[in-house]
């Protein structure tokens, strides 16, 4: 699961590749930075625009997509019973500092628990 976030300048279309069925839940945002929990959300996918209230859960089946315009809250995760879902992104570059809005602070990478020495190291890694 992705934790809600939006993007500030970044357009991105997420595709559903393969697999199972891939569940993304919409919210608008706030000026402020929060949740639209009322307002409706513009959809667009696979060529439509429609609207829908906030907080629902769009289904897409492979070969399916939607575009996630600036400024709209999204997570995703493969539905449950469905199998393992290939999800693609297609993209705008973005500045993972100043364009992706979390709704709850994660930070961009998650802590891990080191038990073996990194076979790679990230770039925040290196010295």
């Amino acid at each position: 699961v992705t934790p809600y976030h939006f993007h500030t300048f970044k357009t991105e279309d997420i595709i559903n590749r393969g697999g199972g069925n891939l569940i993304v839940k919409l919210y608008n945002s706030l000026p402020d930075g929060n949740l639209d929990v009322t307002g409706d959300v513009t959809v667009y996918s696979d060529g439509r625009k429609y609207s829908v209230p906030a907080g629902t859960e769009i289904r897409l089946v492979p070969g399916q997509s939607i575009t996630m315009t600036r400024g709209l809250y999204h997570s995703f995760w493969g539905e449950p019973g469905h199998g393992t879902v290939l999800v693609g992104e297609v993209s705008r570059v973005n500045d993972d500092k100043t364009d992706n809005r979390f709704l709850v602070d994660t930070g961009r990478f998650p802590p891990v628990e080191e038990d073996v020495p990194a076979l790679y190291p990230l770039v925040v890694d290196q010295k």
